[in-house]
């Protein structure tokens, strides 16, 4: 059985993000293919992230202890290193991910949780795991002249791959907010995308 977290980025309310109706999608029909899986899911809003502090930076580089485990910041670095595949849901903003999945990422990023520094420099704690984005783009943001301006996807599957996790796959849809385009062709796609890809993942 795998443990599967699922990272939920969107200010949206449930029904009105695109992005969801892709990833909820992914995750219906990954229960039906995995019965025997665990699935957690982590609202990021409702979970109320927000920027590290300076007491919360001391803990983070701090000494970890057994306690460190209730810490309302480390909980979320152990949880990240205990389960098997992760699936992070997101629109791409202002060409990167949300704040909020950046701040996540501050928090999961621990070291001798999630990494650990040696004589040749970082090492992921994280290995032999895998992960797939779901990312929803108002332009066209796969292909040139504007896939270089993409930053967040990019940014994702690098943080992910210094944490050990280089199975990282993406599925996007993009041109959501171009005038003229079927925007619904668009989601139907991407959705049988990520039920294809859900089988197998």
């Amino acid at each position: 059985m795998s443990k599967v977290l699922y990272i939920k980025a969107n200010a949206k309310p449930e029904g009105e993000s695109r992005t969801f109706r892709i990833s909820d999608s992914f995750i219906e029909t990954y229960k039906q293919s995995h019965s025997d899986d665990e699935i957690i899911t982590l609202d990021l809003y409702k979970e109320g992230i927000g920027l590290l502090s300076t007491d919360d930076i001391n803990t983070v580089f701090g000494l970890k202890t057994e306690e460190s485990r209730k810490h309302p910041i480390l909980k979320y670095a152990y949880q990240f290193t205990e389960v098997d595949k992760y699936v992070i849901a997101e629109p791409m903003w202002n060409l990167n991910i949300p704040g909020i999945l950046k701040a996540y990422i501050d928090y999961i990023c621990v070291t001798g949780i999630t990494f650990k520094y040696t004589e040749a420099g970082p090492v992921g704690l994280c290995t032999g795991k895998k992960a797939i984005n779901i990312t929803t783009r108002g332009g066209q943001y796969s292909t040139e002249p504007f896939s270089s301006f993409e930053m967040g996807d990019r940014y994702l599957r690098t943080i992910f791959g210094f944490l050990g996790i280089t199975d990282f796959s993406t599925i996007s849809a993009d041109e959501l907010d171009v005038i003229g385009k079927d925007i619904e062709a668009i989601l139907d796609n991407a959705i049988k995308d990520a039920q294809n890809k859900a089988k197998n993942f």
